[in-house]
């Protein structure tokens, strides 16, 4: 009898365990959970700004060379490298024994054709009572005024050669023909030098002409978003540029393109653009390299986030949502100054959707969610 009994309690208990079983069995469905959910937006059109850049040369308004005038010896130099100096003010000085013989001559030939005039006068003087007395000719007299007259030419080519010989020992001090700062030194003290050698330069910045170049689409292209007929007429409606320096900063003042060459160069397929720039501090120095930036505005553009696209190969994409699921597509951009939205030229059109965030997971066909 108690054998039976613990056999009924055996049964009863795996009776309530297969009925737990199947009481959990009927709460359990087969549902696959929703595709995940992904950020998204709707292509639209708006305003944008783009920046192209250039590589720029920066001179002086006036880069000269300083040559000497005549033949010598450097005696003394008055200035130092990059020194600022005025109009007028005396840069070297050159001994030149040869102006200075020049000058001596000139100065005793004058003296002797001042003589000759006072001899030739005093002839006349004395001379003209007796002709009027019928002592002498008439003929005798004319002919002491002509060599009066003959002696005043005298004097007067000797008084020119005198001025000439006088500015050209002027040229012994070489001054500066504008105001501005100095280069190189390339000669010294004791140096020989003639008009074949570039003693420094001076350069006027003032203001300073930043130079670059557009190739011939890029020039077009260029032209071609400018109002006007002529280039005179689309050089006045030129947007202001920025010059930013060799060392990454930016030069507080903006410039202005004033001249495009006529002439596209052969070898390079370019044409030179001339961007002037205010310079009153002297923060620019002739010679300094730099980049010249050029915005341009666009109007009724596509512009979207560049972290919605992603790079395969040499080629930027994007992924438009098409009935749930992602797609693939290749777009042609341009990227904004600040880096963080593309306008897009080809590729997509307004009022398609895009995923604008983690792009990075998705393939192509994934099936997500998102926002309406």
């Amino acid at each position: 009898m108690k054998r039976m009994y613990l056999s009924g309690i055996a049964l009863t208990v795996l009776t309530l365990v297969l009925s737990c079983g199947r009481q959990q069995n009927v709460g359990t469905t087969n549902t696959p959970p929703p595709p995940p959910k992904y950020p998204t937006a709707l292509v639209t059109t708006g305003a944008a700004e783009l920046v192209a850049v250039y590589p720029a040369t920066v001179r002086g308004r006036e880069d000269i060379e300083i040559r000497p005038r005549i033949d010598g010896f450097i005696d003394n130099i008055f200035i130092d490298e990059g020194s600022a100096v005025k109009q007028g003010q005396i840069l070297f000085k050159i001994n030149s024994p040869q102006a200075e013989q020049a000058v001596t001559t000139a100065r005793a030939a004058v003296t002797s054709a001042e003589a000759q005039v006072a001899t030739a006068k005093l002839n006349v003087e004395r001379m003209a009572p007796l002709a009027e007395k019928k002592i002498i000719s008439p003929i005798q007299l004319e002919t002491y005024r002509n060599a009066h007259s003959s002696a005043l030419a005298i004097q007067a080519q000797a008084l020119a050669q005198l001025k000439n010989a006088e500015a050209t020992l002027s040229w012994t001090s070489v001054t500066s023909p504008v105001d501005g700062y100095v280069g190189a030194i390339g000669y010294r003290k004791g140096s020989l030098v003639n008009n074949q050698n570039v003693l420094t330069t001076v350069a006027n910045t003032t203001t300073v002409f930043a130079y670059f170049s557009l190739n011939e689409k890029a020039l077009a292209e260029f032209l071609g978003r400018l109002e006007g007929n002529t280039q005179a007429e689309k050089l006045k409606h030129t947007p202001e540029v920025t010059l930013t320096l060799a060392d990454g900063t930016a030069y507080p003042y903006k410039g202005k393109i004033e001249t495009i060459t006529g002439v596209v160069n052969v070898s390079t397929g370019s044409a030179s653009f001339r961007a002037e720039f205010p310079n009153q501090e002297g923060i620019l120095r002739s010679g300094m390299s730099g980049k010249i930036a050029i915005p341009t505005y666009h109007n009724d553009v596509i512009v979207i986030p560049q972290k919605a696209t992603f790079a395969q190969q040499d080629k930027i994409l994007v992924y438009v949502v098409e009935d749930g699921a992602t797609k693939q597509r290749v777009i042609a951009v341009e990227p904004t100054p600040d880096g963080q939205m593309y306008i897009v030229h080809t590729g997509l059109t307004v009022g398609e959707r895009i995923v604008t965030g983690g792009v990075a997971t998705l393939v192509d066909g994934t099936k997500i969610t998102f926002d309406n």
